[in-house]
């Protein structure tokens, strides 16, 4: 069982290795934000390796089952087009290939799915993520659901012509497009080879045998837990035509002896007149991942098996629940997504000590927005990419500090921040500074991670615009168990003459040749108690020039002598203890 599961998470790699290599935009062979993985032919999810869990614990196998529900007869050399968020997927932005993998007799036997978060989608601005869209009509992006894009290999060309006449960067869309479905061919390729290696039949009893097995490490580790109950608020800020932002309820039971974990999140308002809204996919999903984070038991494998002891509830019409077309969910894999995925993570840390994260970040600062214009050094031709400068936002936990560039909590780390290098090459673009800043770390025992401070703007250009939806301005990430806020989100311009004009949270800005935008990204939320964090780690960080010596004193309760300034800075253990003995 244990060479089999390899030799299926050595296929996903393959796949997710063929789409990083051989992708035109900077979202998906720099930033990493696609995910490759493989399924049975009940639709179950089986393997996944290094994948996003806001793209893959939930979402392949309703996309799949939408596949058998429109064509219910498969044949070999199929392959289906799926970005419907009514029907599975996280949002219109990530396009999805889909190959039903049909051995010798014509037996549907897996299916493969790479999804590929698009640079441009077709949406009616030059931006992936659309928050305040009224519905799916002014969002604007071309829905597919289980389009057969192929037939016996071959690739309908009247869907191609159709999605580069509305496709702002048509080229870069066809060479992401060739990239997906080399990553499902190749995929499709391996698990031929791997049923005529050792037996379908094997292979049918090895899933059985792996979702069991899966879910046993579940098992074990959710009786670590301790049974209890918690209702956590989180809220979104507010937002262009929702002033009072989006109250997120989030209703928590862990019941350790039965070992199953229930999350409801049908107390919540309906599907909001905005960008904002989940879908099935990514409402269950990001209760799942919260619970994932807070096990923190990294032998419980993500799969069909282990998801057997998560019980999410959702209702139909709801902002974090299934949306009713024609809700507008462009925004869906990350904004209210954290205030699901967040609350669950930090009810788990406060019921369970040892266990569970404070809150990671709020998301999608200007330093994460989505840039279009015209590039003069390519005979002015048209550039839409997401780009992701600066972003941070780890949150502390039992064991560790905030892992810095998680970008956040949904995508677990698996997304990269950008090379300065590769975006100043790829956009005309001068990025003229990035850097931690100071004192934005949410205190704790275990720190969360600083924010990010970016600066950028056109070079060569004579302008270009930054759509983005920041959260967090207004109310940063959450301690726990003793833990501080994080910093909180900021959006600015630089003007010519170097004035600082604050920029709204959600916001679309024009920034013109001497101008630039400014970024702060969120800090994550911090764990325990300040007083209690190792004053070696406080004497580092002030090395560092991530906590002042101020914050060190006043918040960690650590005094120094020297300064970080003349490299002569050393911990005063005497007055550390007297001022940690005081505040105690």
């Amino acid at each position: 069982m244990a060479m089999i599961a390899s030799r299926m998470q050595s296929i996903a790699r393959k796949m997710q290795n063929t789409l990083f290599r051989t992708a035109r935009s900077g979202i998906l062979n720099t930033a990493h934000d696609f995910s490759c993985v493989v399924l049975t032919a009940d639709c179950k999810l089986l393997a996944a390796a290094e994948s996003l869990p806001n793209h893959t614990f939930v979402g392949p196998d309703l996309m799949c089952q939408a596949v058998l529900k429109h064509h219910p007869i498969l044949k070999r050399g199929d392959c289906f087009l799926h970005n419907s968020p009514y029907e599975g997927n996280s949002h219109a932005a990530d396009h999805c290939m889909i190959v039903p993998v049909i051995d010798d007799g014509g037996t549907l036997r897996f299916f493969v799915l790479a999804k590929a978060h698009q640079g441009d989608c077709g949406n009616s601005r030059p931006s992936t993520y659309l928050a305040d869209v009224k519905d799916v009509y002014e969002e604007g992006a071309l829905i597919f659901s289980a389009l057969k894009i192929q037939e016996n290999h071959q690739t309908n060309q009247d869907i191609v012509r159709m999605c580069r006449a509305r496709i702002r960067v048509p080229d870069q869309w066809w060479g992401d497009f060739l990239a997906s479905m080399g990553a499902v061919r190749i995929g499709e390729r391996e698990l031929l080879a791997l049923g005529n290696d050792v037996g379908w039949d094997l292979l049918d009893g090895y899933a059985d045998r792996w979702f069991d097995y899966s879910e046993q490490r579940m098992i074990e580790a959710i009786r670590k837990l301790s049974s209890g109950r918690k209702t956590m608020l989180s809220v979104h800020d507010p937002i262009p035509g929702l002033p009072d932002g989006i109250p997120i309820t989030t209703h928590i039971e862990i019941d350790s002896e039965a070992a199953m974990v229930h999350i409801d999140l049908t107390d919540n308002p309906d599907c909001q007149p905005c960008g904002l809204n989940l879908t099935e996919a990514t409402s269950r999903s990001a209760a799942m991942i919260g619970v994932f984070n807070a096990i923190m038991d990294h032998h419980v494998p993500a799969n069909a098996g282990s998801f057997r002891r998560i019980e999410v509830k959702v209702r139909e019409n709801c902002c974090v629940g299934i949306p009713r077309h024609p809700a507008s969910c462009s925004v869906a894999t990350t904004n209210l997504a954290d205030h699901v995925t967040n609350p669950v993570q930090r009810a788990i840390a406060e019921l369970s000590p040892g266990y569970g994260q404070a809150d990671t970040g709020p998301i999608q600062p200007p330093g994460l927005g989505v840039i279009s214009g015209r590039d003069p050094r390519n005979g002015d031709t048209p550039f839409v990419n997401q780009i992701h400068i600066g972003i941070s936002g780890g949150a502390g936990t039992p064991a560790s500090d905030g892992f810095l560039s998680i970008i956040h909590a949904g995508n677990a780390g698996m997304c990269y921040i950008d090379s300065v290098e590769v975006d100043e090459l790829q956009f005309p673009i001068l990025i003229a500074d990035r850097h931690l800043l100071q004192d934005s770390e949410g205190a704790g025992t275990f720190r969360g991670a600083p924010s990010i401070y970016s600066e950028y703007g056109p070079l060569g250009a004579e302008k270009f615009t930054i759509l983005y939806a920041a959260d967090g301005t207004i109310t940063p990430a959450s301690g726990t168990v003793g833990g501080g806020p994080g910093g909180k989100t900021r959006a600015a311009l630089r003007r010519v003459d170097g004035s600082v004009d604050e920029q709204p949270s959600c916001a679309a800005v024009t920034v013109r040749q001497g101008e630039r935008m400014i970024s702060h990204s969120a800090g994550g939320g911090g764990y325990g108690n300040p007083l209690k964090r190792d004053a070696e780690r406080v004497l580092h960080d002030v090395a560092e020039g991530w906590v002042s010596v101020e914050r060190a004193k006043s918040v960690y309760g650590v005094a120094f002598t020297g300064t970080p300034e003349d490299d002569t800075l050393s911990m005063d253990t005497g007055q550390t203890a007297q001022l940690r003995m005081n505040a105690s």
